[in-house]
């Protein structure tokens, strides 16, 4: 009985986020994206370099501690860390098996707009924020979002949002991260998933006990040793496949518009699947839109809330253009090209989106060498996105319930964390896409609703400040 009653469950909540992703979020994120950038007057343009110079200008992994909040490279990194995450290897993946090659050119588009989306949330964050007599930082969407509509609608969609990413981030989103780590080292390693989850529950439970300073600690170190380790990786592969390089990118660009020739089925049919496909992994990759990443650059030591939007701008950038794009053009490069497996367009008996990095690193390095690289980077990225969405679920239950709430919390993710890597269930994967797509409508009505408040962050702003 109790497995018809989860089928029968299954089948509603894919309905509904069918048709959540493919209509109602990608106009909502896509019409968000476009309203910022012509409201900024494309900030994303005219203050990229500002952004660039601040994260590397005086980059360091080891920051000044500071009695509470984050310095501004940390706040990114905690930022990038809920980012790249699964996402950019699988969802990649699975958005050029679906929508083909040119998918990921409408990736690129989505987030060219999403850095002016990622820029009013971060400026929003900062401006919105409350911080303890104690120095403690409370900042995010649930705060901006009371501070645009008062009285009860503001705590309805507020509650709304906090109850939808502790579910979403903290708890199941957590569980799907763990996964992924268990699965891909059992595959790779021969390592049982059980072991890997006590392993990953013991060094989560020292972390999160640090709180906020020790997240940032970790964060800013973790985040560029596993960007490194993924790009010299990449690198490798793409000079090993160097004369398709040019063939790559014209494919990416070629079957954008002409997806038909490589997905099959009539040009609107195509068309529709490699826009919508692009639109939601590109989306859903950076976050930007989703209220995730604000409450990183809410934590943020700075003077100007403009000044930590910019540096927000460099993360959907580094998230979309640099580390999925790297994906992107491995797979594209080994799969597609005249001497891939995936060159006629039809898909080979047992190729997936979880296996497809694997096999276009094997490619080069032996399948062997191929699945344990593509599973230790998914383990950095993985790893590091559940240390940051644990500290975005915890803000939201502390907003909640209150600060005594909050080991209560970890308790609880900590058990999730450790399901995770022993249990697979759709559902579970499904509830946590729903209640990430349902995070995004509260955040969007506050971000429109909230546009004055952002236009004066970027008001005499010019590219050179």
């Amino acid at each position: 009985m109790f497995a018809s009653v989860e089928s029968a469950l299954l089948d509603i909540v894919v309905k509904i986020n069918t048709y959540l992703s493919n209509y109602i979020l990608v106009f909502l994120l896509v019409a968000v994206g476009l309203w910022y950038s012509i409201k900024t007057r494309f900030v994303q343009v005219r203050c990229f370099g500002e952004g660039m110079k601040k994260v590397f200008g005086n980059l360091s992994l080891n920051g000044k501690k500071h009695d509470s909040g984050m310095t501004s490279f940390q706040a990114l990194a905690t930022a990038i860390a809920a980012q790249v995450g699964t996402g950019n290897i699988v969802g990649a993946s699975g958005a050029i098996l679906t929508g083909g090659p040119g998918a990921i050119f409408w990736m690129w588009i989505i987030a060219f707009f999403g850095m002016a989306t990622i820029y009013a949330e971060a400026t929003l964050a900062l401006k919105t924020r409350v911080i303890d007599k104690d120095g403690t930082i409370h900042g995010g969407p649930v705060y901006y979002i009371t501070t645009a509509f008062k009285g009860a609608f503001g705590k309805f969609l507020a509650g709304f949002f906090a109850v939808a990413i502790i579910l979403a981030l903290g708890f199941m989103g957590c569980m799907v991260q763990s996964n992924s780590i268990g699965s891909t080292f059992q595959t790779a390693f021969g390592i049982p998933s059980w072991i890997v989850g006590i392993v990953l529950v013991i060094i989560c439970g020292v972390i999160f006990l640090g709180g906020v300073q020790r997240l940032a600690s970790v964060t800013e170190k973790i985040v560029p040793i596993m960007a490194a380790i993924f790009l010299v990786g990449g690198l490798v592969i793409l000079i090993a496949r160097i004369k398709y390089i040019p063939a790559t990118f014209g494919m990416i660009f070629k079957y954008a518009f002409q997806p038909q020739a490589i997905i099959g089925g009539s040009f609107g049919y195509a068309i529709k699947t490699a826009v919508s496909q692009g639109a939601k992994r590109g989306l859903f990759s950076n976050e930007a839109g989703m209220g995730s990443t604000p409450h990183a650059h809410a934590q943020a030591n700075v003077t100007d809330p403009h000044d930590q939007g910019v540096v927000a701008m460099i993360g959907v950038f580094i998230d979309t253009f640099v580390v999925l794009t790297l994906n992107a053009l491995v797979i594209i490069s080994t799969l597609y090209t005249s001497d891939g497996i995936l060159a006629s367009g039809v898909i080979p008996e047992g190729i997936g989106k979880a296996n497809l990095a694997q096999t276009a690193f094997g490619t080069v390095f032996g399948s062997s060498l191929g699945a344990m690289f593509v599973a230790i980077c998914l383990f950095f990225f993985a790893f590091s996105t559940v240390l940051s969405w644990n500290l975005f679920g915890k803000i939201n239950v502390i907003y909640l319930f209150g600060k005594k709430s909050a080991k209560i919390y970890s308790a609880i993710a900590l058990v999730f964390i450790f399901l995770g890597t022993v249990m697979s269930n759709d559902l579970v994967w499904e509830l946590t896409d729903m209640f990430n797509n349902l995070m995004v409508i509260p955040n969007a009505i506050a971000l429109f609703a909230l546009t004055g408040m952002v236009v004066k962050s970027t008001h005499g702003v010019s590219a050179g400040k």
